[in-house]
């Protein structure tokens, strides 16, 4: 988990995906439509990507379950800041608090 929080670290918007999952393709976009640039990792698709998918299935299990959040992927991280998945994106983006903590990661300067 060190290396996810790492590479979570090293970006404002950081997205671990797999590229067969919808909803990571619609939580991808909907950063694009803010004009975010995010940090895509495809885990089907980068070495070791396997590993990290069960690092993170555990941390979401453990941090996110608690909150009532689904464990399934998008992870996304603002600010080196594990947010949550898609339901937890959108309810941000809903309640217009998403693009506040997008500016406070400087991923956003409107």
């Amino acid at each position: 988990m060190d290396r996810v929080f790492q590479l979570a670290a090293e970006r404002p918007v950081v997205v671990f995906s797999k590229s067969t999952c919808c909803m990571c393709h619609t939580i991808n976009t909907l950063f694009f439509d803010f004009g975010v640039n995010p940090t895509v990792y495809e885990l089907d698709h980068i070495p070791g990507g396997r590993e990290i998918e069960q690092a993170l299935a555990r941390e979401i299990e453990h941090a996110l379950a608690r909150h009532g959040a689904a464990n399934d992927f998008p992870v996304v991280f603002i600010g080196g800041n594990l947010v949550g998945g898609a339901n937890e994106i959108m309810t941000l983006h809903l309640n217009g608090s998403l693009s506040g903590m997008l500016k406070r990661a400087g991923a956003l300067w409107l």
